[in-house]
């Protein structure tokens, strides 16, 4: 089930930040309450191997999400007291210290459940225990939204395991969207900020071709 045109699920999650403290986090209420846009990733395990490195990716660039009035939070699976221990941990060594953006704990899975992006390849019910078993690691693929002020989703996208994402490509998402907020255009494709964008309708259509 896609999200995307929806409004993002309204639950509280736990989360850590950087200084150790635990607290409760509603993204949908992140966007709307402040309004401002939220970019959510999420990826497998702490303490792994692609991780990190997004982790830090995503860290270098939280100047440039400010300066387009978006929020960035991680989140995994794993319990607020290993995302701490993972904070605490040196970049050389594997650790993810000098990340400042919170981090969501979905220990209970009930976010990532919700939106269907958990590594659950199949499911069985035993009659006779009353046992189910799951194949799969029960832990999310590397799942991302962008969430506008109204908490609307408006992009999401999912990668498997071994791949890592490209940050820039949702700073230009998130240019695109903002100006088709501002100016009604629409953004073809390969857009980035400066290009010319078109009118949605033939004749935007046309003049755009002609001239690209």
């Amino acid at each position: 089930m896609t999200f995307v045109g929806k409004k993002f699920p309204s639950l509280n999650v736990d989360a850590m930040n950087d200084m150790g403290d635990t607290f409760k986090l509603n993204v949908l209420e992140e966007a709307k309450n402040n309004n401002k846009k939220v970019i959510l990733f999420w990826y497998p395990k702490d303490f792994t191997f692609v991780c990190p490195t997004e982790l830090h990716a995503f860290q270098e660039a939280v100047a440039e999400f400010e300066k387009r009035n978006t929020i960035v939070i991680g989140a995994s699976c794993d319990t607020p007291e290993v995302h701490f221990a993972w904070l605490n941990t040196s970049k050389d060594n594997g650790g993810i210290e000098g990340v400042t953006y919170p981090i969501l704990a979905d220990s209970n899975r009930n976010l990532a459940s919700t939106l269907g992006i958990l590594d659950i390849t199949n499911e069985t019910y035993n009659e006779e225990t009353g046992v189910v078993t799951v194949e799969g690691d029960n832990v999310t693929y590397r799942a991302t939204y962008l969430i506008d002020e109204e908490g609307i989703v408006f992009h999401e996208g999912v990668n498997h395991m071994p791949v890592g994402r490209n940050v820039a490509e949702f700073l230009r998402l998130i240019d695109a969207y903002s100006h088709v907020q501002k100016n009604g255009e629409v953004c073809p494709a390969n857009w980035e900020e400066g290009k010319e964008a078109m009118n949605a309708n033939r004749e935007g259509v046309a003049s755009y071709l002609a001239s690209n």
